[in-house]
């Protein structure tokens, strides 16, 4: 995006206060100037965001607008908020799902069911540790792992790249962050786009992204462990 190019609800942001609109939108524009990201994982991103923190108002009326902008349909944001109800919540999805309405997008359509897919070896890992530990849990992991992984609209590496978010936001960055990245090299990321994937969710919180940093780099270290 050029910085002539406006942002989604930029004369909004003008009338809260118009100094703070200039340091959003350059913040905008820093994102969406991001190479090695598209600009349908760049709407996640900021959806994503809206999801985790959560801030379902006025961010995700614009960020739903940006995503009309950019050809982003309304089914891939359907599934890009499935995906994450269990790492961001099931009560908090509920929530947006009421908004995505309120903010008029279409129903869902009659699409594919969760499925019962079998996880490839990387989302298996955390499956195999977790049934050491707390076998339930690991059991309830593996249902929800494979209802999502493998569903239409969004591909593996979107999904990736929006739980990185999460990780992200949430700071878990151990075994989740570790899990998630590896999932995303593995489908095409590489270093410059987890650069440019901290560079879009700086604007978020530049402290949590300084400390994911820090764990990607060690992620991708020699040293990393084969599991999460």
């Amino acid at each position: 995006m050029s910085q002539q190019q406006p942002l989604a609800g930029a004369d909004a942001l003008v009338q809260l206060d118009p100094v703070f609109a200039q340091m959003a939108m350059s913040a905008g524009h820093n994102l969406w100037s991001l190479p090695d990201l598209t600009a349908r994982e760049k709407t996640f991103v900021c959806l994503t965001a809206d999801l985790c923190h959560p801030h379902l108002g006025t961010p995700l009326a614009m960020h739903i607008e940006m995503a009309s902008t950019h050809d982003v349909d309304s089914e891939s944001i359907r599934e890009l908020f499935r995906h994450l109800a269990p790492y961001v919540g099931y009560p908090i999805v509920v929530t947006a799902f009421q908004r995505l309405t309120e903010l008029g997008l279409p129903a869902a359509r009659d699409g594919q069911p969760p499925t019962t897919a079998p996880l490839d070896d990387t989302l298996n890992d955390i499956v195999r540790e977790l049934r050491t530990v707390a076998p339930g849990l690991a059991a309830f992991t593996e249902q929800q792992l494979t209802q999502r992984w493998t569903r239409p609209d969004l591909s593996v590496r979107e999904r990736a790249l929006a739980c990185l978010v999460v990780d992200i936001f949430y700071q878990t960055l151990g075994p989740s962050l570790q899990l998630h990245s590896r999932i995303a090299r593995a489908a095409g990321a590489t270093e410059q786009t987890f650069d440019n994937l901290l560079r879009a969710t700086a604007e978020f919180g530049l402290p949590r992204t300084w400390a994911a940093a820090r764990a990607l780099a060690a992620a991708s270290s020699p040293t990393e462990s084969s599991h999460p």
